[in-house]
């Protein structure tokens, strides 16, 4: 090798060493602020978020000199959500945000909406920092948008999820942008995230509320509703007895005694409810006799023949004017039979 060529990649070496440092400060500037907030919604909790964080900008730090800059997003990204923090949410009691019912999701769906939302990469990329294929991470995305009740999605809900993810990306508290900012420098020069978070995550361990103040607050609740479901059963007497105040004094009520007035019997049928029958008598006596006219209309439509299933029988005018027929006919009949010769 001639001593040009070795000079030139000599040259490029110590320029590719002393390049990386500003570039990785700049890469890690510019996702500390989406990196808190994707963690923060994955863990549903802002502790557990900065720590997840500041252990990925560690593991990243440890792993990128070999890594070409055009894969330091998706290493980035695979290495934030690979961290053991992220793998539980805490669930947040009353959901009064939108993003408060991410925890509704499951880590993938949830995961593969915030690398959309919160750190803003396209699909390929945010498939490829999850190890997953395109079509994987669509399924999962889709089961992670907001739907209607009957299934139809929701962009209005995805809306307002997105302008609150963008909001808090935008407005994170300064003392939390300083504890951030101590993780990524402590990235920087390799210093062991215990070492460097000793400082600061301690005001934030300051601030976090002890579990046993939750379970004090319970207890006394419960008591105070114990308290107060004495004063109904207390063995004692009420309460104004043993402090000292009046008792309360029962008495029956005596019988009500006869009303001054009542409705006359006009007013008690203009206030009925059938007023505008009773109103009408022959109406009430042509609807008490529905069914009879209803059967004589019936009867005649249907004519001589009759109504299906009826027996019609002849008049008793018409018998016997059938009966005086017959007999003339017969004496008729008696009458030439006489008078042929024998």
């Amino acid at each position: 090798m001639s001593p040009a060529a070795t000079g030139s990649t000599s040259s490029g070496t110590a320029g590719h060493s002393n390049d990386a440092p500003a570039a990785l400060a700049a890469f890690l500037r510019g996702v500390e602020r989406r990196g808190a907030v994707l963690a923060e919604l994955q863990a549903g909790d802002a502790g557990a978020g900065d720590a997840a964080l500041a252990a990925a900008m560690q593991a990243f730090r440890a792993g990128i000199e070999a890594a070409p800059m055009a894969d330091w997003p998706r290493r980035f990204w695979s290495q934030l959500l690979a961290q053991p923090g992220l793998h539980q949410r805490t669930r947040v009691a009353i959901p009064l945000d939108a993003t408060d019912r991410l925890g509704e999701l499951g880590h993938g769906p949830r995961a593969a909406l915030l690398l959309r939302l919160a750190a803003g990469l396209s699909e390929p990329d945010a498939a490829a920092a999850l190890g997953v294929a395109q079509p994987t991470y669509r399924l999962a995305l889709q089961r992670a948008l907001p739907h209607h009740a009957d299934g139809r999605a929701d962009p209005a809900a995805w809306q307002q999820l997105r302008e609150q993810i963008h909001r808090r990306i935008k407005t994170l508290p300064p003392e939390r942008l300083a504890r951030l900012s101590a993780a990524r420098e402590a990235a920087l020069r390799g210093t062991p995230v215990a070492a460097a978070g000793a400082r600061g995550d301690a005001p934030l361990a300051a601030t976090r509320r002890p579990r046993w103040v939750m379970a004090l607050l319970w207890s006394l609740l419960a008591l105070c509703a114990l308290a107060f479901a004495a004063t109904w059963w207390w063995p004692l007497g009420g309460v104004a007895d043993w402090l000292g105040g009046p008792r309360i004094r029962v008495e029956p009520l005596p019988k009500a005694a006869a009303p001054a007035s009542r409705y006359g019997h006009e007013a008690g049928l203009i206030g009925d409810r059938d007023f505008a029958l009773l109103a009408d008598p022959e109406g009430e006596a042509g609807a008490r006799e529905l069914a009879f006219h209803s059967w004589l209309a019936a009867r005649e439509r249907a004519g001589p023949e009759g109504l299906p299933g009826e027996r019609v029988e002849p008049a008793v005018g018409e018998t016997g004017a059938a009966t005086a027929s017959g007999a003339e006919t017969t004496t008729e009949s008696e009458t030439e039979s006489a008078d042929v010769p024998g």
